[in-house]
């Protein structure tokens, strides 16, 4: 019989749901969510201004969440303008909610 691995054992679920739990680890980036999700969206000179962290931290914890998948940039320089990915966001509810019950 074939030895589970890390890759096999745990569920396509169980992968979103923890990659979407990483994205969510700092306080900074609970702000950004909070922040993009009471907007339809928010360029990123507006959030640096908003938030009490240096520009490129910010960045950071942007790429931090788009690559989750939990927020969406739309560049045009010399402006990066994010959003909620809400089809996303709402899949990470969903999947957040199953752990918590």
């Amino acid at each position: 019989m074939a030895r589970a691995t890390k890759n096999n054992y745990f569920t396509e679920e169980q992968k979103l749901t923890a990659r979407f739990a990483k994205a969510l680890a700092h306080p900074v980036r609970i702000a950004i969510l909070e922040l993009l999700n009471s907007k339809a969206c928010c360029y990123h000179g507006d959030m640096a201004e908003e938030l009490p962290i240096a520009k490129s931290t910010l960045s950071q914890h942007l790429k931090e969440l788009k690559d989750a998948g939990l927020i969406q940039g739309d560049i045009t320089p010399p402006n990066v303008k994010y959003c909620i990915n809400r089809e996303n966001f709402k899949l990470a509810k969903v999947l957040l909610n199953k752990v918590l019950e």
